[in-house]
């Protein structure tokens, strides 16, 4: 559908709204073939961005997927009731006033216009320090037409460069159908050329078109009508709906007290409207006053609806405009750029989180301490998200509005499912899927850990850029590290990647030492995440895990969204002996992403270590059933089932661990070697429960046979079996009682000698097997 006007004669085009910007007149109406409407197929190719969320959702109370529900924000993942449109005509001040209390000099910004002695403060005037003229009266009025064509409506608000009022385009009202326009005061000079000059050097934000960004339709001017001045005014789209500001200020907590925006919401508002500002640092255009007060919730969008302060990035000579507690600590030595843009964002997300007073005085340049704000504390990626956001300095901040949306939607998916327990995964654009699942054995046999160096060849790892010299060469690489540490040294390729490619692999041939050194020689690397990541895996495989925890964290200062960052934490953690952060942060991971088993396993493995049998256990039925783990965590949930870390074992948990392994479709050698396990642990719980509940390792020594004497007693009849369990009770297909777990533990074994090639292995499990069968009366 083209969008130049249908109208014979006009050479308009259609605007956003669909009408002429022209003649005025609206777009006729298309209907589109049946042939023409998108299939489901079509559909699921759909690649979502951040900025056009995709046709599925995660809600916040849990449903993960399904239709497009309306109002959804932040790629769709958090539903907000749509602010509901309203006669433009009602937003008109009655009585346009500026309060005392926010009269300040538009130079030196110091207090003007204020009363004395309960006299009212005046309205025009001079500052008393530089002499600056002062006006806090609506230069039009109601009825005023600007420029021949927009009719003034009234004053809608005040801002630092003036009124704002909302005016109806003649043009095309006059046509049928109202376009509501905002004209917001530009330039006010006695200089007619200066004035035309700048206004046309400013027309470079007509060109701006971005679905979050309120439209510019025009420049007008208009004599000031006390001094006959010709004052600019920048003619904008008219959005309708409440600022941020406005819905922080009026939203309330269950007690009914004013309280700020849910975490969730405030992160959606971020991720919706950085696309915005990436649109304009595209563009070479910095917004320099971003705010609460200057993005607008309007129905189903979040929309930057003030360009006032926007200047080309190149642009040295132009007024600087920032608002305090907001604008970057460096905009007065340094200037703007997309860093202070940045800031701006950072410090907005914070002011709506959380309840910041003193945050344009005492926190002026600083986040205050998590120990003081309960939000912080608690959400500790967001509060990194925030501190590299607004980092003092500005190298260390995020490099795009498109990363920090990245790393914004990456936390906002931390932060929901941790709130619901409902995984919201995601494929990372930084790093690749872990590369092995580590733990499952460790967890399955009882090992207490896992060991760093396998750790380290099986996290993810960053992915090459496309555009190094080197990502050829490492897309043909094999997985045998010996030969790919021959190819990348004689390819004669200097790169990054190739740097990086090297230290992996020598890595994982069980070189840290070397690769240290190689990494070490690779000065460009230093400071950038990519050198800590790969700092990180060396100290693990070199077997030192709070050098890898120090790596790794600052990694986790970067980016506060990765999975796979607080993976590599939590693990380190674990490793290093800090079993309360390694649980916090497996945890983290795996409600957000249930692929990352090895976020499950080590989770098992540290609340066992913790002594909570029964969490682990739940943790690992909630490896999905479709996962290629999903047997493994089966067979790790019947080992944890049973192990006495803490508390004594029950009949119950015997029986229900023999269901789950009846459950498994395991091969021979395997069932057979669970069953070994659960026969000897059931046998030795079986001899203690009369006396005591404290069992010895899953894997200690078995209990010596009853004797001869009260097997032939029993035999002939003169006594009752020596156990007091339920004799109904059934464990592998067998009563609960001493002599069938007995004979049970040999079937395994001779099962697993059967299975055994090596002749001595096999001769040793018939001898195991021997050993701990029944005593029998023939």
């Amino acid at each position: 559908m083209t969008d130049a006007c249908e109208r014979p004669g006009c050479g308009g085009t259609y605007a956003a709204d669909g009408y002429c910007d022209e003649c005025g007149h609206k777009r006729p109406a298309v209907a589109r073939p049946a042939s023409t409407a998108p299939t489901l197929t079509a559909l699921s190719g759909t690649v979502a961005t951040l900025s056009r969320p995709s046709t599925t959702t995660a809600s916040r109370t849990g449903s993960r997927t399904g239709p497009t529900r309306r109002g959804g924000l932040g790629a769709n993942l958090v539903n907000l009731p749509p602010v509901p449109l309203r006669d433009p005509t009602t937003a008109v001040m009655a009585d346009p006033k500026v309060p005392e209390s926010q009269r300040f000099c538009s130079i030196c910004g110091g207090p003007v216009g204020r009363g004395r002695k309960g006299a009212p403060g005046r309205t025009e005037g001079f500052c008393s320090k530089d002499r600056t003229p002062f006006s806090f009266t609506p230069r039009l009025s109601p009825g005023d037409l600007v420029d021949d064509r927009y009719e003034v409506l009234g004053a809608l608000a005040h801002g630092g460069l003036g009124w704002i009022y909302l005016a109806r385009d003649r043009n095309i009202s006059e046509s049928g159908a109202d376009r509501w326009v905002v004209l917001k005061g530009l330039i006010n000079t006695a200089d007619a050329d200066a004035m035309a000059a700048a206004m046309a050097e400013r027309r470079f934000l007509v060109e701006v078109d971005h679905p979050n960004i309120v439209k510019v339709y025009d420049f007008a001017q208009h004599p000031d009508p006390k001094t006959g001045e010709p004052v600019g005014y920048i003619v904008m789209e008219y959005v309708d709906g409440k600022s941020l500001k406005s819905l922080a200020l009026n939203h309330t907590g269950p007690d009914g007290r004013r309280a700020p925006l849910p975490l969730d919401q405030v992160l959606a508002y971020g991720i919706e409207i950085l696309p915005a500002l990436g649109y304009l640092h595209s563009r070479g255009m910095l917004f320099c006053d971003f705010k609460p007060d200057n993005v607008i919730h309007t129905e189903e969008q979040v929309k930057l609806i003030d360009l006032g302060a926007v200047r080309r990035i190149d642009d040295q000579t132009s007024p600087l405009w920032g608002t305090p507690g907001y604008q970057a600590p460096e905009l007065a030595d340094r200037g703007a750029s997309v860093a202070s843009d940045i800031y701006t964002v950072g410090r907005s997300l914070a002011v709506l989180s959380f309840d910041f007073g003193g945050f344009s005085t005492t926190f002026a340049d600083r986040l205050p301490h998590p120990g003081d704000v309960p939000l912080l504390a608690a959400e500790e990626s967001y509060h990194r998200l925030l501190l590299r956001a607004t980092d003092p300095d500005p190298e260390r901040r995020f490099t795009s509005a498109a990363e920090f949306a990245e790393q914004s939607l990456g936390v906002l998916r931390e932060v929901l499912s941790a709130a619901d327990g409902a995984p919201r995964p995601a494929a990372s654009t930084l790093f690749t899927p872990p590369r092995r699942v580590f733990g499952a054995e460790s967890v399955v046999a009882g090992d207490p850990a896992v060991e760093g160096a396998a750790v380290a060849v099986a996290l993810p790892v960053p992915l090459v850029d496309p555009t190094d010299p080197a990502a050829g060469l490492l897309a043909t690489l094999g997985n045998d590290p010996a030969a790919a540490v021959a190819a990348l040294e004689s390819s004669g390729v200097d790169s990054v990647e190739a740097t990086l490619g090297l230290v992996r692999a020598l890595v994982e041939s069980g070189d840290p030492a070397s690769a240290a050194e190689r990494l070490r020689a690779a000065a460009n690397l230093e400071g950038e995440w990519r050198h800590d990541w790969y700092a990180g895996m060396i100290a693990l495989a070199a077997d030192r895990p709070s050098d890898a925890l120090t790596a790794f964290d600052a990694v986790y200062s970067a980016l506060p969204g990765e999975p796979a960052v607080k993976l590599a934490l939590a693990v380190a953690a674990e490793l290093a002996g800090d079993r309360d952060t390694a649980i916090r942060r497996y945890l983290r991971v795996w409600r957000v992403d249930r692929t990352i088993v090895g976020a499950a396993f080590g989770l098992a493995r540290t609340l066992l270590a913790a002594g909570d049998r029964a969490g682990a256990v739940a943790i690992l039925d909630e490896v999905p059933d479709q996962s290629s783990q999903h047997t493994a965590a089966q067979m790790a949930a019947i080992r944890a089932s049973l192990d006495v870390g803490s508390t004594g074992l029950t009949e119950a948990d015997l029986v229900a661990a023999s269901q789950r392994l009846d459950r498994l479709r395991l091969d021979a050698a395997n069932r057979a070697r669970m069953a070994v396990r659960m026969l000897r642990q059931a046998l030795r719980w079986l001899t203690t429960v009369e006396t005591s509940p404290a069992l010895a390792p899953l894997d200690g020594a078995l209990p010596p046979r009853r004797p001869w004497a009260e097997v032939v007693r029993e035999f002939l009849g003169r006594t009752e079996p020596r156990s007091t369990v339920d004799p109904v009770a059934t464990f592998l297909g067998g009563p609960l009682r001493e002599h069938d777990l007995r004979a049970g533990l040999e079937r395994a074994y001779r099962v697993l000698a059967s299975l055994e090639p090596d002749e001595a292995a096999r001769h040793a499990l018939v001898d195991q097997a021997n050993a701990v069968r029944p005593q029998t009366v023939l």
